[in-house]
């Protein structure tokens, strides 16, 4: 197991009605900026609730802020921030209002030339504007962490931002708010959160027994309860599962002591920025392409997957680590998942030399556990997936 060190300063609130309780968390007289997506927080109950329980405090909103969270919607609510002398911003939604809220904080106490240089000069953020959130969609983990996604539509960028200033000071976690979340949203959540394991467990043996049990354990839980929250959102336990599923896959915990790959992420980013493709989509269509492309350097650790996941025991090494590529695809196929990038757009062809080229102007030469995929591997693994 490698050196580390995991700090992680987020106040988790779990179980129903919880969010009557977020007055409990916020600094008195703080003047509350609340943050939430295209609305559907106000036909669930859910913003009526939020404001019940912001009772007292000063509240201005701020709505609007969409699926894979937009630089310049972000920069109308960045002014909304300066102009009303916020002092407090609470996101009310999934990840992506989550992750607007990060950069948000960030932005807020930036003193660089443009906000977006936090992302293209990869400024690390060690004091942003203090939040909360209100999880209202399991799936990328950003309600216990300090990472963030921005899409920026004129460039066609879809960058990475964090430090240890955008913990969120508190999350509330209410189960109860999947009820009136669809089922193609439920699958991407549970394909997201599978797949963010994925990334801090497919690597190579370490010899980090702990880290590899707790990983191998949200796969199984979601593997579990994928069919009953699909089927019945409405099945609390199946719900309460999946949420703290989510967050356990990607608080920082089970990637400390063991290397990390990452890879189908930045290329799945890339597919979201150039055909609009569903985050969770990009991932479940990248993944196979990169094990199979990366077949010798991951085989010891699928054939773990595949023996102690999938309980597939028979076979030598390279049998079973080829059967847990297939079942991972069936797994995804079985939500409704797509795999190949031709099911999502007619216009694939060429997207492997642009993401490669993307990737070579930005010097990103060593992707991977091992730093070694060039942009020419990226070209292939995306083909691959073709």
């Amino acid at each position: 197991m490698n050196n580390f060190e995991y700090h992680n300063p987020t106040k988790i609130l779990f179980g129903k009605n919880q969010i009557e309780n977020i007055s409990k968390e916020i600094p008195n007289k703080a003047k509350v900026l609340l943050l939430y997506g295209g609305g559907s927080i106000k036909k669930n109950g859910i913003y009526e609730q939020v404001l019940n329980a912001l009772k007292g405090f000063e509240v201005v909103e701020f709505g609007g802020i969409p699926a894979n969270p937009e630089y310049a919607v972000l920069i109308d609510a960045l002014k909304v921030i300066k102009e009303q002398k916020i002092t407090f911003l609470l996101a009310v939604g999934g990840g992506s209002v989550i992750d607007g809220t990060k950069f948000l904080s960030s932005a807020a106490l930036f003193k660089g030339d443009t906000p977006w240089d936090i992302l293209t000069d990869n400024i690390r953020t060690t004091k942003g504007m203090p939040f909360g959130t209100v999880l209202t969609l399991p799936a990328t983990g950003s309600e216990m962490n300090s990472g963030a996604v921005i899409t920026r539509k004129e460039t066609q960028e879809k960058l990475a931002m964090g430090g240890p200033g955008l913990f969120p000071q508190f999350s509330v976690l209410d189960p109860t708010v999947i009820q009136s979340i669809p089922k193609r949203q439920l699958a991407n959540g549970i394909t997201d959160a599978f797949t963010h394991v994925l990334e801090q467990y497919m690597t190579y043996p370490i010899d980090a027994l702990l880290q590899d049990r707790i990983s191998e354990s949200i796969l199984q839980t979601l593997i579990e309860i994928a069919p009953k929250v699909i089927k019945n959102p409405k099945d609390y336990k199946a719900a309460a599962d999946f949420m703290w599923s989510c967050t356990m896959a990607l608080n920082g915990l089970i990637q400390k002591g063991v290397p990390t790959d990452w890879a189908v992420h930045a290329i799945g980013h890339e597919l979201t920025a150039l055909y609009g493709i569903d985050h969770a989509r990009t991932l479940a269509v990248i993944a196979p392409s990169h094990y199979r492309y990366n077949f010798e350097a991951k085989k010891e650790k699928l054939a773990q997957y595949a023996e102690r996941v999938w309980n597939i025991t028979e076979g030598s090494v390279d049998e079973k680590a080829k059967q847990a590529i297939v079942r991972t695809e069936m797994f995804f196929n079985g939500l409704g998942i797509d795999t190949k990038l031709s099911d999502y757009t007619r216009d694939y062809m060429g997207a492997a030399q642009e993401i490669s080229r993307r990737f070579t102007v930005r010097g990103w030469n060593g992707l991977g556990e091992h730093k070694n995929l060039t942009p020419s591997d990226v070209e292939k693994i995306v083909t691959m997936a073709y």
